[in-house]
């Protein structure tokens, strides 16, 4: 069963790596294989870095979006995810399950669980609107 997402007006998705936008008027789309894709609310710029948290979903977001660069990334990743356990000891069990999720190479859910981390908990989007549905890879459970 395909997935399908709706773009609004203006509104970008990343689907393996490529940038796809959505004209003036919302679209429909469907993606009939698995894929790797984040919408333009879901994916954090550099810039936007701010804490602890941000910097670990950066990297998460960068094994994702970039697979030919994760040898690289999963090293920054390991290396953040202890900086983060010492910052944020009282998510321990976030934490843990991000480090299991991102060994399995389901960096979507990872995802999910470290925007929850951020300031305003709650599932907050990296660009403060709200969460989007799951990907092509990350079927629900």
């Amino acid at each position: 069963m395909p997935l399908k997402f709706v773009l609004r007006p203006n509104e970008k998705v990343i689907i393996n790596g490529a940038v796809i936008g959505a004209g003036d008027r919302p679209g429909s789309f469907f993606l009939y294989n698995t894929a790797n894709f984040l919408r333009g609310r879901e994916v954090l710029k550099e810039e936007q870095i701010d804490c602890i948290e941000k910097k670990l979903y950066f990297v998460i977001q960068l094994v994702y979006i970039f697979p030919e660069d994760a040898v690289l990334n999963l090293q920054r990743f390991a290396s953040i995810l202890a900086e983060t356990r010492e910052a944020r000891p009282d998510c321990r069990d976030d934490l843990d399950e991000i480090e299991r999720l991102v060994e399995a190479r389901n960096y979507y859910r990872a995802l999910k669980i470290c925007r929850k981390m951020f300031k305003g908990g709650s599932d907050a989007s990296p660009n403060a609107e709200g969460a989007a549905d799951s990907p092509a890879t990350d079927p629900a459970p």
